[in-house]
Order: structure tokens, then sequence, then C-alpha cells
């Protein structure tokens, strides 16, 4: 059954790509048509001037191509003509343009008829009476077909068809731009390297402000309260002989200061590496978050198995932050948290029905969840805008 259903969201998911290839083949062939104009224009003169200006178009068609397949972009056009037409890249992207034009519209259009095809046709036995009697023939492509069941069987065609063979389509359909539109060989080690070194350099100041909360907290409550402790024990000893009921009071002071120093302690370690993780699991200890949240919260968690532990961590505290916001800032009446395994990656989806508008640079915490996803090697998106809904994507490596 969990084949069965992984086939259908793989068709499902083949489907989506395809018409999102079809939405970029409308607009490659607006720019062909439009880079044909200033061609037959350039014949005369009048073109050459246009060039730069196609071109650019050109760029940003490809670079709209080049986000769907999550391929690296470049950089602007050469602003000369000669310059710009002997660019490895712009005649890359001319290929992809004819390509993608032609081939990557028709699978595009395949797309988006078999599964309209597959609907109407499929359901025709149930609704085919409603229809008056000269017009309850539909056609199938370019054939007309009579009989009912007739037809709900070219419905489940095109449905097996779609099963069978739409992912296969949809690579076809992504060929062109994945090898067309990649960037040379190189370019996306040394966008790495640089990518790394700013991760590292976001790990480093996250590890920093880690180790001052830790000491902020040890210093403000946790020593203050052993002092008092100190001082407390102290004025026992002086008072014991001479005055055993103010010793007595003393040392139930002392008691009260050692006890909120091992709770604020407790919490300090906590904060470090929360220890119900360990006996909980990532589920359990995401549970109890969704639990005593501020606002009611629903949790759906889908992990097999266990995570690294620094994997689970920055997934607590990601969580833990974002309700704390909801909680504190959103004025939401619900929220829910989702977290999935896919393949190699741990994906946290936390929403809130509320006023929306949340913003990094207020200090709401949103930035330190950035370094710590960013730090892991993690993607962080945020979709707030005003008037709510609020959403937070995460996305962890947690191997394979």
């Amino acid at each position: 059954m969990t084949r069965v259903w992984r086939r259908l969201w793989t068709s499902l998911d083949a489907v989506a790509r395809l018409i999102g290839g079809l939405v970029t083949a409308l607009l490659a062939m607006a720019v062909l048509v439009w880079i044909g104009v200033v061609v037959l224009l350039s014949c005369v003169g009048v073109g050459v001037v246009l060039v730069p200006s196609a071109l650019s178009v050109l760029r940003a068609v490809a670079n709209r191509e080049r986000a769907r397949l999550d391929v690296l972009g470049p950089g602007l056009v050469p602003h000369r003509v000669r310059a710009a037409l002997r660019d490895v890249t712009v005649r890359r992207e001319l290929a992809w343009l004819l390509l993608h034009a032609t081939a990557g519209f028709a699978a595009g259009f395949i797309g988006l008829s078999l599964p309209a095809v597959m609907l109407q046709n499929a359901t025709y036995p149930f609704w085919y009476h409603l229809l008056p009697p000269e017009d309850n023939s539909p056609s199938f492509f370019f054939w007309t077909i009579t009989g009912p069941l007739t037809v709900g069987a070219t419905g489940v065609l095109c449905g097996a068809f779609i099963v069978v063979l739409g992912p296969a389509l949809a690579r076809a359909q992504e060929w062109p731009g994945r090898h067309l539109l990649a960037p040379p060989a190189g370019t996306d080690l040394s966008l790495r390297v640089v990518e790394l070194t700013a991760t590292r350099a976001a790990a480093l100041d996250a590890h920093a402000a880690e180790l001052r909360r830790i000491e902020r907290s040890l210093h403000d409550g946790t020593q203050n309260r052993l002092v008092a402790v100190t001082v407390l024990l102290g004025a026992v000893r002086r008072a014991v002989d001479r005055d055993p009921a103010a010793a007595h009071s003393a040392l139930d002071r002392a008691q009260d200061a050692a006890e909120q120093a091992l709770a604020e302690l407790r919490a300090v370690v906590r904060g470090i590496l929360p220890p119900v993780l360990a006996d909980r699991g990532l589920a359990g200890a995401l549970d109890g978050l969704a639990s005593s949240c501020g606002v009611p919260c629903e949790l759906v968690v889908d992990v097999p198995g266990r995570c690294a532990a620094s994997v689970e961590a920055t997934a607590y505290f990601v969580v833990a932050e974002a309700l704390s916001n909801v909680t504190k800032h959103s004025g939401a009446t619900k929220a829910v948290v989702e977290v999935t395994r896919q393949g190699s990656r741990l994906l946290l989806r936390i929403c809130d029905d509320g006023r929306g508008g949340a913003d990094e640079s207020r200090g709401s915490g949103l930035a330190g969840i950035r370094r710590r996803v960013e730090a892991y090697d993690g993607r962080f998106t945020l979709d707030s805008p005003a008037g709510g809904p609020t959403t937070m994507r995460v996305e962890l490596p947690c191997g394979s």
C-alpha cells in the first residue's frame, strides 16, 4: 500500500512539474517570437539596438526556469552586442529557448490535458445521461467515442499513462533546462565554497552567542542564588547559638535559594541540550512543546527512526522559538507544526493564523532561527504577509 501511495504521489508531482514547465514554455514562446522580430529588424539595422534588451529578457525567462529546477543562475548579460553573442551562456540559453518553446510546450500541454481528460472520461458513465442525446458522445483527442463504458475506459487509460509515463515525461521536459542552463563546471563548487564560508562564520557567531547566553544565565541567575545561599549559611552559623529561631529562618531561606539555583541550573542545562530528546525522542519532545504552547497547537510528526542528536536539537529549538513567537507576537488562535523526513532532509513547517507581518529585523528571534539553521547547512524561509497567515519552513540535512 505504501508503494502505491508513493507512486500516486510521484505521478501528481510529475503533473505539477509538467504544468510548471508549461508556464515557462509559454514565456519561452513569447521570447522566441520577440527574438525573431529583433532578428528580422536587425537585417535592416534597426533591431541591433534591441539585441541587448532581448537577451536580457531571455536571461530573465531562463532564470525563472533555473529557479523552477533549482539550478544556479549566472550574472547579467554583457552590455555589448558582440560580447553577448559570444557568451557561451547566452548561446546555451538560445538553444534551450528553441527546445523548451516547442518540445517543452508539447510536454506541458500533455501534462495539463491528460488529467482533465481522465477526470472527464472516467466520470462520464455517471453523468452522460444528463446531456442531450445529440451531444453526449465526447471526443478522445481526434476520435469520437460512443458508449459510456468505452469512454470511462479511455479515462482509466489516461490515468494509467500519467502513472506510468508521467515522471519520465516530466524528466524529458526538464532535460534541456538541467543540461543547457546549468552553470559551467566549477561554478557550483566556487559558489558552494562561498556559501560554506558564510555559514561557517554564522556557525561561529551562533556558537559565541550561545556561550554568552549560557554565561549570562549562570551569572545573573544561578550564581546570584548560590551567593545568597552562602550569605544565608554564614548568618545561620553566627546565629545558631545566640538566636536559634533566626537561624532556622535563615536556613529556610537558604534552602529556598538553593532550590531556585538548582531549578535555574536545570533550565540552563535544558537550554544546552534538552534531556527530553534523549528520553522521548524528537516526536515526544515536540509533543511537550505543543501541549505547553500558549495557543492550541496541532502537531504532525512523520519521522521514522532517529536523526542525529544535533539535528534533533536544532529542530527542537526552532520549533520552541517559533511557538514562543506565535504566543507572544502573532495574536493567533491556532498553530500547526508539521515535521517530516524526506530522504536525507528533515522538513519543518510551522503555521499560524495570526496577524502576520513577521520581520527578522525586529528582534523576535527569527534572525537567531535563521543563523542556527544556516549554521547547520539548512534552509530557512518565512512567508508572513500583513494580515497573515505566517508560514515558516525549515529544511535540515539529516543523513541518508
